[in-house]
Order: structure tokens, then sequence, then C-alpha cells
């Protein structure tokens, strides 16, 4: 799976939005609090107020909110939000796809592969990634020997 620099923002932005939930916090706030240049952080938050993620208040006293508790928000739904589909090939979803020959039974490990990343970030919020208290079947997979070795 790839993470875009637009995901990876969306996603440290609502934890920002999480740790102050549900006070506001100005985009100047997360970019600085984040390290984020604020025109693009501008953007993403753009879309996570279309996608119903994340609220915005204009005004001297504006700024930005989750729309529900951070514990009711899975890091899926920001990626989603941003990015769109988690798992895409050629564009296509991967149920979609469809293979003749040696490769007929391709798309069933690409529904595999998006079962998968589907288990680790729709099943984690935004409250246990604050607290670093993920499920335990994703800390699992973080103390799998090789999990923090590059391939």
């Amino acid at each position: 799976m790839h993470i875009s620099a637009r995901g990876d923002y969306a996603v440290r932005a609502a934890l920002s939005l999480a740790a102050a939930y549900p006070n506001l916090l100005s985009a100047q706030v997360i970019a600085t609090e984040q390290d984020l240049p604020r025109k693009f952080l501008e953007a993403v938050l753009a879309d996570l107020r279309r996608s119903g993620v994340v609220r915005a208040q204009r005004g001297v006293e504006g700024g930005y909110s989750l729309t529900k508790p951070p514990g009711e928000i899975a890091v899926g739904s920001i990626l989603r939000a941003v990015d769109g589909p988690l798992a895409g090939v050629r564009g296509l979803r991967p149920e979609e796809t469809q293979y003749e020959g040696p490769a007929e039974h391709l798309p069933q490990l690409w529904v595999a592969v998006r079962a998968s990343v589907r288990r680790v970030v729709d099943e984690v919020t935004l409250a246990e990634l604050l607290n670093g208290r993920m499920p335990s079947h994703v800390r699992r997979l973080t103390a799998l020997p090789d999990a923090w070795e590059p391939r």
C-alpha cells in the first residue's frame, strides 16, 4: 500500500484535531504543530470537510474540528476522504479485475490485499492512535520480526 503525502498529512491533521477535540484549531496551528505546508494542508482540510470528517467555522475564532469524537473516526475514513479507495488495480477496484490463463486467480489476491489493509486502517481510530493503544491484531503485526525491515 502506498500512503500519499496527502494521506499522511490528512491523518496527522486529524490527530491534531483529535488531541484538541472538541475545540477548534486553525490551519496555521495544525501546520505549525505538524510541520506541514499550510496551503497544501488547507486543501487537505477542504477534502476532509467535504467528506464530513471535519467541520469548519469561519471568523476570528474560527478553525476546524472533528465532526465526531476521535474514538468514532477510523483512519481508513480519513485516507479515503483524501485519496479515494484504499486499493486499486490500474484504476479498478480489486473485485472488478478479470484475467485469463495463468493470472485468472489474481483478483483473489488483490481482494485479500484490500481486506488486509482494511483490517488495519478501518479498525484503528484516531483515539487509539493518539493514546498508542491500538487493537491487539494491529500490535501483533508491528511485533513481527521483519515488520520494521525494508524490502
